[in-house]
């Protein structure tokens, strides 16, 4: 009987994490841009998806096992991690805006074939992009914010706290999956090099809008 208990307990603790973690996860943030762009070139993006499922992973578990005591023994990590972040987003969303205006990545992705060809330069090897996917996990505000949020959440969940834990990975897994997926089925809508200024441009406006909105939480 105990058993039976326990494991409906851990289900139920699963099935919670699992909907938390869509709820954090499922928005349009830093980290979604560079995995839909990504995913778009057709330029490693299964190594990405990986990367940043198993850093998601890592902080996850860390997070309920403790992470929050962490930052609130060294609360100088915080503001540390949120500046580092800003000046991060700003410096991507430059890029992006330059690509938009000089069409430099629509060229080669088109010469390539259909956005398959190699992106522009400085995206172009794998130890490049993988390095940018592990900034857009760690080096992003929002999702520190996120991890405080699903180790205070599991504190609920007692003994089936792992359990919890366990469901928030679980749909971080899928979101990855579903979003580089997704980006690469939109592949043959870029084609055209207006597309692909439309994408650096509109990427470059999202960061931005993080970058500023972090900036102003910052300062006040």
């Amino acid at each position: 009987m105990f058993s039976v208990i326990s494991a409906s307990t851990g289900l139920g603790a699963w099935f919670s994490g699992a909907a938390t973690g869509i709820g954090l996860f499922a928005v349009v943030g830093a980290q979604s841009a560079f995995i839909l762009r990504q995913g778009i070139l057709r330029k490693h993006i299964v190594p990405v998806v990986a990367t940043c499922a198993a850093i998601d992973a890592i902080f996850i578990f860390a997070s309920v096992a403790g992470l929050r005591t962490l930052t609130t023994a060294l609360p100088w990590l915080t503001t540390a991690v949120l500046w580092t972040g800003v000046a991060f987003l700003a410096w991507y969303a430059m890029k992006s805006a330059r690509r938009a205006i000089a069409g430099k990545s629509a060229r080669r992705a088109i010469a390539g074939g259909g956005g398959m060809g190699e992106a522009d330069s400085d995206d172009g090897s794998r130890r490049a992009v993988l390095m940018a996917a592990v900034g857009f996990s760690l080096i992003n505000p929002h999702f520190w914010l996120d991890m405080m949020v699903i180790g205070s959440i599991a504190e609920n969940f007692g003994n089936a706290r792992m359990a919890f834990a366990a469901g928030v990975v679980t749909a971080s897994c899928l979101w990855l999956t579903a979003q580089g997926l997704g980006a690469r089925l939109l592949a043959p809508l870029f084609t055209k090099p207006s597309t692909w200024r439309v994408l650096d441009g509109t990427i470059a406006v999202i960061l931005s809008i993080l970058a500023l909105t972090l900036a102003v939480r910052g300062v006040h």
